[in-house]
C-alpha cells in the first residue's frame, strides 16, 4: 500500500522534518501535537489551553485523514510535569467517547517550544 501524507491548515504546519500524519491503508499515524495555534503558530498560554489546543489540532488532523478522534486506538501523552495528568484525563474525556484508546503517559524534561504537553495518536479507520 502506498502511504498518503495527511495535511490540514486547521492544525499547525510541521515545524521540522515530519508530516502531520501518514496514512497507510486504514491506519493513520498522527505526529505529536503541541499547543500551537495553527493560525498564528504561537503557543497558547497555560496548561488547560494547551491541552485543549492539542486535542483540537489532533481532531483536525484526524478529520483530514477521513476519521475522528474516536478512531484513535493508541494515544501517547508527554508531560513536562505529571501533576497535569488528571487535567489531561478531564479534558480528554470531552474529546473522546468510550471505549477509550490504549494510552501511555510519559514525564519528560522538556518539549519543543517550551510546551507543557504533547500528544500523538494512532488511528484505525473502518
Amino acid at each position: 500500500m502506498p502511504k498518503k501524507i495527511i495535511h490540514t491548515d486547521q492544525a499547525p504546519k510541521a515545524i521540522g522534518t515530519y508530516s502531520q500524519a501518514v496514512r497507510i491503508d486504514n491506519t493513520v499515524y498522527c505526529s505529536g501535537q503541541i499547543g500551537l495555534d495553527p493560525k498564528t503558530m504561537q503557543m497558547v498560554d497555560g496548561i488547560d489551553a494547551q491541552i485543549r489546543r492539542v486535542f483540537d489540532n489532533l481532531k483536525a488532523v484526524a478529520e483530514a485523514a477521513g476519521g475522528s478522534l474516536n478512531d484513535a486506538v493508541r494515544v501517547t501523552v508527554y508531560l513536562t510535569d505529571l501533576k497535569y495528568f488528571a487535567k489531561v484525563n478531564e479534558i480528554m474525556a470531552t474529546y473522546l467517547t468510550e471505549p477509550y484508546p490504549a494510552r501511555a503517559a510519559v514525564g519528560v524534561a522538556s518539549l519543543p517550544r517550551d510546551a507543557l504537553v504533547e500528544i500523538d495518536a494512532v488511528l484505525c479507520l473502518a
